[in-house]
């Protein structure tokens, strides 16, 4: 197995708040206001085409929480292994790849030495059945994803990007020490949007979650680091406090 360096310790808290934004005063806005009730930030492609590798070290200057750095690599051996080559340079503790990208793929991207832990993405949660077979994947989607999270695990990375609803299989298939990164996540009452397989924060981690991204309810909030609070509350979480917290 190749060198692992996780630059930055994995938190008990296992929210990873989704900082979904192309700019970066906005997104650092977001880390100061939530970083003290999560565990983790998001940063996906979109806030990276636009800001690149030096827009994640401005929002991430000063800040101790570990980086989920959502990119779904997925391209040919070669250049997905150069990619999280060139990733780990910013020390995220989460890099993902796409598990269609094939075994080959996906053994490349976890043969980089001293490389992030790496999540294979199965199945989108915005797909639903008929979405998956208009792509001609095969269905049903919980058999796909469990499929691919079979693949990934055989390929040596560790662990998969799942939706709630597909947990608790994954959980019994690979074990307790794959990492089950999960969006897809709503607190009681708050609108779905494009998500089409939603769960709980509780539910989901009773399920056997390993970490939650959690994005629109929390920055859709009329208060968004209130809202953080309210989540973590639910979870029996700690709040910490941060030097620019308001009561």
């Amino acid at each position: 197995m190749p060198e692992m360096v996780p630059q930055t310790a994995l938190p008990s808290n296992p929210i990873f708040v989704s900082v979904d934004t192309t700019e970066i005063a906005r997104a650092r806005q977001i880390v100061d206001l939530v970083g003290g009730s999560v565990g983790g930030i998001k940063l996906g492609l979109e806030f990276f085409t636009a800001q690149g590798p030096s827009g994640i070290r401005r929002v991430l200057d000063g800040i101790d929480l570990p980086l989920f750095l959502d990119l779904k690599l997925h391209d040919i051996p070669n250049t997905v292994a150069g990619a999280v080559r060139a990733a780990a340079a910013l020390s995220p503790a989460f890099l993902t790849i796409h598990a269609a990208g094939g075994l080959d793929m996906m053994r490349a991207a976890a043969a980089v030495p001293a490389r992030p832990r790496l999540l294979a993405v199965t199945v989108l949660t915005s797909l639903d059945e008929p979405g998956l077979d208009a792509i001609g994947q095969r269905g049903p989607i919980a058999d796909q994803v469990a499929r691919l999270a079979d693949l990934a695990q055989r390929a040596g990375v560790d662990g998969v990007v799942c939706a709630p609803q597909e947990v608790a299989r994954l959980r019994a298939q690979c074990g307790p020490d794959f990492v089950l990164m999960v969006p897809g996540i709503r607190p009681a009452g708050s609108a779905v949007g494009d998500q089409k397989r939603v769960m709980t924060p509780r539910q989901a981690l009773d399920q056997g979650a390993t970490h939650l991204v959690i994005g629109r309810p929390i920055l859709d909030a009329a208060d968004p680091a209130q809202a953080a609070r309210e989540i973590a509350a639910s979870l029996a979480l700690p709040h910490t406090a941060r030097p620019d917290d308001t009561p």
